[in-house]
């Protein structure tokens, strides 16, 4: 009860600058906006409709949109400590009683908030132009988000500390492995499409297999094996980013 405690004590001292500045969510709208707005038109007319699995291109690119602003929201997240860290504020923290794990935990739920707000608004604006959602799956599709958000987020924290004094360095990694792993997963065009060896290079990616699990929920197919091979990938992500969060949060010497 007192690790749920300090969870939710976490979450909540998080969550309080986003509620006084609400410019934040708008400001992180752009970014999916621009992409359903410009380079999903551009995807319809340059990917034959085959590849989205006879659907239309909405239907196929809003899940990869909602997987993308996971990742890039969540793999952002260090940032935030590292200020915290020069600031002297994740000193002040760690002296308190809460445990590591929560305030590893109620940083990354932090985002949880956020995405349901964006996804939301996302799938409002794409309804006009032929977009359908499954209610269920969709909010299903919006709780693996989150769950694969915790995980993203720990390593996200995790590579912050490790790299604390030298903040070029977070950015210049982060910024390194967040393109190869969205162009990977197939959240932009399709990987089917491609030479034999991207899909292969593609199958060892988690990412991969939450879209493909997104793009079905949405659809409404909620017990099938994408689903389930999407949940498997969440949980491991969650899984390995809490441990090594974790571990490094309780041997971060500041």
């Amino acid at each position: 009860m007192k690790s749920l405690s300090d969870i939710a004590t976490v979450t909540v001292r998080e969550l309080r600058p986003i509620i006084r500045g609400p410019l934040f969510l708008v400001v992180s709208l752009i970014q999916p906006l621009v992409f359903l707005g410009l380079f999903g038109p551009l995807l319809a007319g340059a990917v034959d409709e085959s590849a989205f699995g006879g659907g239309n291109a909405l239907q196929w690119f809003v899940p990869g949109i909602m997987v993308m602003i996971s990742l890039v929201g969540t793999s952002t997240m260090g940032s935030n400590l590292l200020t915290e860290i020069q600031t002297g504020a994740h000193e002040r923290l760690l002296v308190t009683p809460l445990t590591r794990g929560s305030m590893l935990i109620g940083r990354a739920l932090k985002e949880f908030a956020p995405l349901v707000i964006q996804a939301l608004v996302i799938v409002l604006v794409a309804m006009p132009f032929g977009f359908s959602s499954d209610p269920l799956g969709t909010v299903l599709g919006v709780l693996l988000l989150g769950v694969l958000g915790i995980g993203l987020g720990a390593l996200s924290y995790a590579l912050a500390i490790a790299v604390r004094h030298q903040e070029w360095a977070f950015w210049g990694i982060q910024q390194t492995l967040l393109f190869p792993v969205l162009i990977l997963s197939g959240i932009l065009l399709p990987v089917d499409a491609g030479p034999g060896w991207l899909a292969t290079v593609a199958s060892f990616n988690p990412l991969t297999y939450v879209v493909d699990a997104e793009r079905a929920l949405f659809a409404g197919h909620i017990l099938t094996a994408e689903v389930g091979w999407g949940v498997v990938a969440a949980v491991l992500v969650a899984a390995l980013g809490l441990f090594v969060g974790v571990r490094s949060i309780r041997r971060s010497p500041v």
